[in-house]
């Protein structure tokens, strides 16, 4: 699963006019109308968060009048795409950032996880072993290991499911992230339930609720994971 909170250190990575790729810093130069529009991005991307996909819209599509195709700003719609169930619209805002910064892993991961909701699952698993092999910057590294994890947790084709492969990235990225992560903890749970050592499950998906500071919208979603968890079922393929 996507974070939420993936997002914000994004923007906020951005907003500070630095990114990274490998080991190496890259300066995005930013003029007051790329400071307005990593403003707006960071707003959507916290409204996104929150579940409020009206207000993140009207941000960005502010964002895109100040300055059309800023590949940031692309990033941010192509979540809000999703939100909405317009995957191929989706798919070419990340082709087109990627295309103007080809490391932004994130966008990347994005692509991967539409194609998922496509039913292209050997094109999601290539992209995610791909992302993986890169070893970009560790917190990102954290995100496509957690994100392959939960594909092969829940994948709808039961072919593409991999529990002990699942259990093993979900603990890498926990790991990477010293276990301050709910989302990547959640899907530890998850990898767990797909080997059917569902005690596991309940106790991560207990850890990852009991975490402080999670969204309500997040909360909700581990309430309804240790629920199945309990009953011993794995997560259905459609969550």
């Amino acid at each position: 699963m996507m974070s939420g909170r993936a997002v914000a250190l994004l923007i906020a990575t951005l907003a500070c006019a630095t990114v990274v790729r490998g080991n190496v810093p890259i300066i995005v130069q930013t003029g007051a109308h790329q400071r307005a529009v990593m403003k707006l991005c960071g707003d959507a991307s916290d409204q996104l968060r929150n579940g409020d996909i009206a207000g993140a819209k009207r941000n960005m599509d502010a964002a895109l009048h100040i300055v059309p195709k800023l590949w940031p700003a692309l990033y941010v719609r192509a979540q809000i795409f999703r939100k909405e169930g317009k995957y191929q619209l989706a798919i070419q805002d990340c082709n087109e950032a990627l295309r103007q910064y080809p490391g932004c892993v994130e966008a990347a991961l994005l692509r991967a996880n539409i194609n998922v909701r496509l039913g292209k699952y050997a094109d999601a698993l290539k992209e995610f072993n791909y992302l993986v092999s890169l070893q970009p910057r560790r917190v990102t590294l954290a995100r496509a290991l957690s994100d392959r994890a939960w594909f092969q947790a829940t994948c709808p084709d039961s072919s593409f499911r991999n529990g002990q492969q699942a259990v093993k990235d979900a603990k890498a990225a926990c790991s990477i992230m010293r276990w301050k992560d709910e989302d990547m903890i959640d899907t530890l749970a998850a990898a767990y339930a797909e080997t059917g050592d569902f005690d596991s499950a309940v106790q991560y998906a207990s850890q990852a609720l009991a975490m402080k500071g999670i969204s309500s919208e997040s909360a909700k979603v581990f309430r309804e994971h240790l629920a199945w968890f309990q009953q011993r079922k794995r997560v259905p393929a459609s969550k």
